[in-house]
């Protein structure tokens, strides 16, 4: 990745994470943040399927492995400080593990 002949690297934390934020190509909706280290950031760019890693669970997961909702990522891209990244997707069904399209919910206005 680069800015104008300016190498950037991910910025990963202590942790060896760096947050995902996950967005709708051609619409911007955004569908979901999650979580990748080095080897998930690898395989996804090698796949062109979103793989993360789950803090939970403490393993790689493909999203739409089991459920079938897939995402193929269009696009992969680093914040200007290197310690977020935005995946564009085509998203196929529900990102949201609760099978909704999104996993952002509107809050009620204060």
């Amino acid at each position: 990745m680069s800015d104008g002949g300016r190498a950037l690297e991910p910025v990963f934390d202590e942790r060896g994470l760096i947050p995902v934020v996950v967005q709708q190509e051609g619409t911007g909706e955004v569908l979901m943040l999650a979580w990748m280290d080095a080897e998930a950031l690898r395989r996804t760019r090698e796949s062109g399927r979103a793989t993360y890693w789950s803090r939970s669970r403490g393993e790689y997961w493909v999203k739409g492995e089991t459920s079938g909702h897939v995402q193929h990522v269009r696009d992969v891209q680093l914040d200007c400080d290197g310690d977020t990244l935005l995946l564009i997707v085509d998203q196929v069904g529900a990102a949201c593990h609760t099978g909704s399209r999104t996993c952002f919910i509107p809050l009620d206005p204060p």
